[in-house]
């Protein structure tokens, strides 16, 4: 079974409200030993994220006005950076609307947002929307720690037998560090296929060497 993104989230979020300070943020960064934070409204529905990336415009900004030289720093910054730097307020600094995930998400497709958006986080939000948890990409990639004997398990059980319905004596399923190695003669090619590429989604699976002596099709 998949592991789902409430398997993984952590509850107890650090989030601030639209009108949170820069100076605020800042001190509860290092305070909560975090790198962003949910904005919410009142009734805790998530509206925005504030990152590191979003507060560091302002640091480039001021060390050029202290160095004397604002025009070098207008050329580093872009436009959207700019009106950043000049922020002073979450909700002129946050990034909106939020990437948000779902508890009943798989941590599959949470990994897919995360690299599709470029985002590190994903904050958690229930059906209203509110905020119930954050996961961050070692969360994600926490599901490769998984044991070699329960994905060896998997694939032989769950993938041969009851999902292809199919007698696993043909197969041998070697796993070493996550990498799944398929040996044997499978019945049909069709058949040498589906096992491959089942097993490539079993959860903690690195990558699947295909050494199967599939037959002709």
């Amino acid at each position: 079974m998949k592991s789902t993104v409430k398997d993984i989230m952590t509850t107890q979020v650090v989030s601030v409200h639209r009108g949170t300070s820069f100076k605020e943020m800042a001190a509860r960064l290092r305070r909560e030993r975090v790198s962003a934070f949910p904005v919410v409204d009142d009734d805790g529905t998530v509206v925005g994220v504030v990152s590191e990336t979003d507060l560091l415009p302002k640091e480039t900004l001021d060390a050029g006005w202290a160095a004397g030289i604002p025009e070098m720093t207008s050329r580093v910054l872009d436009e959207g950076d700019q009106e950043k730097a000049e922020s002073v307020t979450a909700a002129e600094l946050m990034t909106e609307p939020a990437v948000t995930a779902a508890p009943e998400d798989t941590v599959e497709h949470a990994a897919r947002l995360m690299y599709t958006h470029r985002v590190k986080r994903l904050p958690v939000t229930d059906a209203a929307g509110r905020l119930v948890g954050i996961i961050s990409r070692a969360d994600v990639l926490s599901v490769f720690d998984r044991p070699d004997g329960e994905i060896r398990r998997e694939i032989t059980e769950n993938v041969i037998l009851n999902e292809l319905r199919i007698d696993p004596e043909p197969f041998t399923v070697t796993v070493e560090n996550g990498i799944v190695t398929l040996e044997g003669t499978p019945e049909t090619a069709e058949l040498g296929r589906a096992v491959a590429a089942r097993a490539r989604h079993v959860e903690g699976v690195v990558a699947v060497r295909d050494r199967l002596q599939n037959p002709p099709s």
